[in-house]
């Protein structure tokens, strides 16, 4: 009897591209709907228009690029839109999120060779982007919709959108001041702002914004982020190291952080319930061509993502720090899987 025997490594298991990619998207669903239910119709709509962003903007490159409309069905394009439009406030204009697809497309994946050659996650790179230069809709975050005080249709939701006004005349931050004594976008940037007028954790946390965990809503998404990032674990769609050298550094900083002035840092349940920590370590960090791909290396450049979210929540300029932790950490990937490489049988050290 003949065999067919191949060199190693075996491998009877592998995915094509579109069907991890579609996997993934299908592991969102739970934050998805999570962040549907206390934040209302926005959520769905800003996914809606960068789904179509990203396949227009994919659709155009490859054909100016010559190159076969085919690899349009790898999803690739359909998991950047998604992150894109999670990360959005959902009331933000609809030229936000057009703006920030198309670049994330054509710019941070596109113009460096397409899939698999950018050095960047370019959802994050589009994120960036949009916030250092439209800080103010950018940061425009409603809160969760128990502490609205008018409720938002799905037709004030679209009105908002399109032409930055609810049917009733309201704008996102007229909606913000008619919350209940909640004026601030999110539990971290609340916690920010109190500590720098120089109020104490325990005051501040008597905002309504807070919940029992961590924040109204915010603390339910995440742990819907987490169930999806455990179904991916559970699929084998990511490998661990990564999401748990997040989560477990940025606890340790935390802790040794609210240790040292309880009165003056984020507890650590904060951290990591608060802003997007879950959908970070499990759906961002662990994007296959820019995060890094040793065992060892992995390990340090979560570590590494962890420690820059803590830096920059506490001590930098913005409340929440998932993106530019992942940018940072990008860079340092050559390096990191230069040092980290392992030796091959039989080499000499």
């Amino acid at each position: 009897m003949a065999f067919n025997v191949t060199s190693s490594p075996h491998d009877h298991t592998r995915l094509a591209t579109s069907t991890l990619m579609l996997r993934v998207g299908y592991c969102l669903i739970p934050g998805i709907l999570a962040q549907w239910w206390f934040f209302g119709w926005g959520t769905l709509i800003q996914i809606g228009m960068a789904v179509l962003t990203a396949y227009g903007a994919e659709a155009l490159v490859l054909r100016l690029r010559g190159r076969s409309m085919a690899a349009i069905k790898d999803n690739s394009a359909l998991l950047t839109a998604l992150l894109i439009g999670i990360a959005l406030p959902p009331l933000a204009p609809w030229w936000l999120v057009v703006i920030g697809t198309a670049f994330a497309i054509i710019v941070a994946k596109q113009l460096y060779g397409g899939l698999g050659q950018n050095l960047f996650n370019p959802a994050m790179v589009a994120y960036v982007l949009l916030l250092v230069s439209f800080p103010l809709p950018m940061t425009g975050w409603l809160p969760p919709t128990g502490l609205l005080s008018h409720s938002l249709t799905l037709m004030d939701t679209l009105s908002a959108i399109f032409t930055g006004f609810t049917l009733d005349g309201f704008s996102p931050h007229q909606l913000r001041e008619l919350a209940d004594g909640t004026t601030m976008a999110t539990p971290l940037d609340t916690l920010k702002t109190g500590l720098t007028q120089g109020h104490t954790s325990a005051e501040i946390l008597t905002n309504p914004i807070f919940g029992a965990l961590a924040g109204v809503g915010w603390q339910w998404v995440n742990l819907a982020y987490l169930a999806g990032g455990l179904a991916l674990l559970r699929l084998r769609l990511i490998s661990w190291p990564i999401p748990l050298a997040i989560l477990a550094s940025l606890l340790v900083f935390s802790l040794i952080g609210f240790l040292a002035s309880p009165d003056g840092a984020a507890s650590p349940l904060m951290h990591l319930l608060s802003g997007a920590t879950m959908i970070g370590a499990f759906f961002i960090a662990t994007d296959p061509v820019s995060a890094s791909t040793t065992f060892k290396g992995r390990l340090i450049y979560g570590v590494l993502i962890g420690l820059l979210v803590y830096l920059i929540r506490t001590f930098g300029g913005y409340p929440d720090a998932i993106a530019f932790a992942v940018l940072l950490a990008n860079m340092t990937v050559p390096m990191i899987d230069a040092l980290t490489k392992p030796r091959t049988y039989g080499e000499s050290r």
